[in-house]
Formats: structure tokens, C-alpha cells, sequence
């Protein structure tokens, strides 16, 4: 019996006491790790709709519209133009600004295509700005070497679930606006991690009226293109 006492009080009790510990601590711990990942992911999420907001602006640009859909958004940066406002020299340049301006008094006409030309051909005096249509992707992104386009249409961490958009044209105060919103659920987002704790960050969000996700732009009413993370 006492030797029963002894294994009770020198190993059973310290296993047992060490595992509720070590309970205790995983208690807290998941949460601050979910979190951790949480905004780890949220990161990556917001970086591709911030992407995809460019684009739509970009995109609207050149159409009076906002893209429909990320396959059409996806094509226009592949294959679509948009207008590029070129400056050639400087105003501070109190020479070439002077010969410039002989230039226009003597023809008045003149355009930014000839006086381009006549850049061009040597004349580097010049001071004028020429609008040009350029590629998209010769002119977005170009700072993002991890930029890839074909991965828009996939909310990041989700297996292949597809980011949401829709666009829409609404008549606000008798004017027609343009809108779009795109938008992840943290469903897909937030996919194997804990599963409790993904229902309950959805819960508070919707209790509270809010998107259970990330989310830019709206088609209900005019925010400016604005994120929900802003």
C-alpha cells in the first residue's frame, strides 16, 4: 500500500499535474497563435485585393467602367493599353523651357506628337508632355517581382476558392457611378486553423455588422474603393 502511495505521490500526481499544465498553457496559447497566423494570412489577402483594386481603377481608366469579373480584369492586364502621360524635360530647365517656348511662337500649331518627333531626331531643349498608349503590364507591377497575375482570381491559403467580385453601376444623387467590390471570406482564408475559433471570429463580425473576411469596394453604395482593413 505505501509503495502504491509512493508511485501515486512521486510519478502519477506529477504526470497528471504536468499535463493539466501543459493544458492550460495550449489554452492560451491557440489563440495567440491563431492570431498570429491570422494576421500572417490577412497580409497576404489584402496585398492581392489591393492588387486587384489597382487594376480596377487602371481598368475603368480607359472604360468609364469597373471590370465585371477577374478573368476580364486578368485580360486587361495581359493584353490591354491605357494612356500614359509622358513628361519630356524639366521647367527647371530655364534654357530648354525658353527654346521651347520659341518654338510654339513661332508655330503655334505645333503638337506634343511633332515636337516628340523633333525630340527624337536630337533636339533634347525640349520641354512638353506626350500622351502614349502603353501595355499594362509594361507599366503596373513593375516593382513586384512575386506579382502574378493568374493567382487574382485565388483567395491565398484556400485550396483554390475563388475571391469574389461583382461590379455595378448605381445612380447616386441622380449621377451614375461606377462600382465594384471583391472580397475573401475568412472561411477560405483562414482554412486549417482552428475551426472553433474561426466560427467565433465570424460570429463577433457578424454581430457586430460587419464582413466575415476581407473586403474592397462596394456595390451598394460609393466608399471610395475602400478596405475594410483601412
Amino acid at each position: 500500500m505505501k509503495i502504491l502511495k509512493n508511485v501515486l505521490v512521486y510519478f502519477i500526481f506529477p504526470v497528471i499535474i504536468i499535463g493539466m499544465v501543459y493544458a492550460v498553457v495550449q489554452s492560451v496559447m491557440e489563440p495567440v497563435r491563431f492570431n498570429e497566423a491570422k494576421a500572417a494570412r490577412e497580409a497576404v489577402g489584402i496585398q492581392r485585393l489591393k492588387d486587384i483594386r489597382d487594376l480596377q481603377v487602371a481598368f475603368k481608366g480607359e472604360y468609364g467602367r469597373f471590370s465585371p469579373t477577374i478573368d476580364s480584369l486578368k485580360d486587361f492586364y495581359n493584353n490591354g493599353k491605357i494612356k500614359l502621360v509622358m513628361q519630356i524635360g524639366s521647367q527647371d530647365d530655364s534654357v530648354a523651357v525658353e527654346h521651347t517656348n520659341a518654338i510654339k511662337k513661332r508655330n503655334p500649331r505645333i503638337t506634343s506628337q511633332q515636337m516628340y518627333e523633333m525630340y527624337l531626331k536630337g533636339d533634347r531643349n525640349l520641354v512638353f508632355q506626350i500622351e502614349r498608349d502603353t501595355l499594362v503590364r509594361q507599366t503596373m507591377f513593375l516593382n513586384r517581382p512575386d506579382f502574378n497575375v493568374d493567382s487574382l482570381a485565388i483567395v491565398p491559403f484556400s485550396g483554390g476558392d475563388s475571391v469574389y467580385m461583382a461590379s455595378a453601376i448605381k445612380t447616386v444623387s441622380g449621377v451614375k457611378v461606377p462600382l465594384f467590390e471583391a472580397s475573401m471570406t475568412y472561411k477560405s482564408l483562414l482554412r486549417g486553423l482552428d475551426r472553433q475559433l474561426i466560427i467565433n471570429l465570424n460570429a463577433e463580425r457578424e454581430d457586430t455588422g460587419r464582413y466575415p473576411g476581407l473586403k474592397v469596394g462596394s456595390i451598394d453604395a460609393p466608399n471610395n474603393n475602400a478596405g475594410n482593413w483601412e
